[in-house]
């Protein structure tokens, strides 16, 4: 039984919108990802795709044979949708949601939802005001490992919480000229992969304050210097939060890394500690493990298609009538942060 029969028979719908139609704007690989993920949960109807590229758009109409072919957003909107997927560079995420929004249209756009925290707040009022739901897809809150990691926290099996660290390194860096745009990206590795650190470790913790942040950027190993004229391949950051706990980060593009990627998140807390790390390189496969003094139990492993849960969730709370949740505004304090790392790293230095 698919998951909207399995609603409708358990009563969650109760008269709500059923099966929403979605349109997907961008069907480049993860647009595609997300729709396939959409239409085998049986949630949603992919009902409309558009896309610049023909390449992508007849690979689109395979996965989604009974769509309609869409030349542009603004035909998207036209058609009667419940919901639009957005999957396109990230200088168009904030505007291209924000006249969705306004067209009474529910949104799930790729991370970052913005460029900075004044792009995030604008699509998060529109969101607020025209009372639709507003997903992003932070992908790495749905895996097994960081779900059971997150619930140990809460359950102060591991006491407070006083040191997180995470890091991302990929040691490939993105396909697409226009993540080394800045105009278009808004930042490299940090807005690429360091947003889903900050959200990681700022949801695991259930959103504590930001009080303090260091930070350095580089960029083909030198300081990064002007953030309009290159973007950063590497960078670190440590944050200091109202709960006294010190977050540290580290993220990078085409790094020596050793394998494909190396990707961990650690919580440590005075009487214990959890950890999710990749399996063998893996940019998908992970372990998490609770951690005792110098023994180990294992959380969660093997295969977890966690990729597309973020995308089933929000077509989930669309189809049994969702409209704006007051926790998108904790998109703003993920934006925030990432704004303050950029702020800190450009800083003058004192010399000694």
């Amino acid at each position: 039984m698919n998951e909207l029969l399995a609603m409708e028979a358990e009563g969650e719908l109760d008269g709500k919108i059923g099966r929403p139609r979605i349109g997907f704007l961008g069907v480049g690989w993860i647009g595609r990802h997300r729709m396939q993920a959409m239409i085998d949960s049986g949630l949603a109807t992919a009902a409309a795709v558009a896309d610049l590229s023909p390449d992508n758009l007849r690979e689109a109409l395979q996965v989604a044979p009974g769509a309609t072919e869409a030349e542009s957003l603004d035909a998207l909107l036209d058609m009667d949708l419940d919901g639009i997927v957005i999957a396109t560079p990230s200088a168009l995420h904030a505007a291209q949601s924000i006249e969705a929004l306004d067209r009474g249209i529910a949104v799930f756009c790729q991370k970052p939802l913005g460029r900075s925290a004044l792009e995030v707040q604008a699509v998060v009022d529109t969101a607020r005001k025209a009372d639709r739901l507003l997903g992003v897809d932070l992908s790495y809150r749905f895996t097994a490992g960081m779900q059971a990691i997150r619930d140990r926290i809460g359950e102060g099996a591991l006491g407070a919480v006083h040191g997180v660290d995470l890091v991302f390194h990929n040691a490939y860096g993105p396909d697409k000229p226009w993540f080394y745009d800045p105009a278009q990206s808004g930042g490299g590795c940090m807005m690429d992969l360091g947003v889903h650190l900050v959200d990681l470790a700022l949801w695991a913790l259930d959103f504590p304050g930001v009080v303090a942040v260091d930070s350095a950027l580089f960029a083909q190993g030198a300081p990064l210097r002007d953030r309009t004229a290159q973007v950063e391949d590497y960078g670190v950051a440590t944050l200091r939060l109202t709960t006294g706990a010190v977050v540290r980060i580290a993220c990078s593009w085409n790094l020596h890394a050793g394998q494909e990627a190396v990707i961990g998140a650690e919580f440590h807390g005075a009487q214990g500690g959890a950890a999710m790390r990749n399996v063998g390189g893996s940019f998908y496969d992970f372990e998490a493990h609770a951690m005792q003094g110098t023994s180990r139990t294992l959380l969660a492993s093997g295969d977890d298609p966690w990729g597309g849960r973020a995308a089933v969730d929000w077509a989930r709370s669309l189809a049994s009538g969702g409209r704006f949740d007051p926790a998108a505004e904790r998109l703003v304090d993920v934006a925030t942060t990432l704004d303050q790392i950029y702020e800190a790293a450009m800083r003058p230095t004192s010399s000694t």
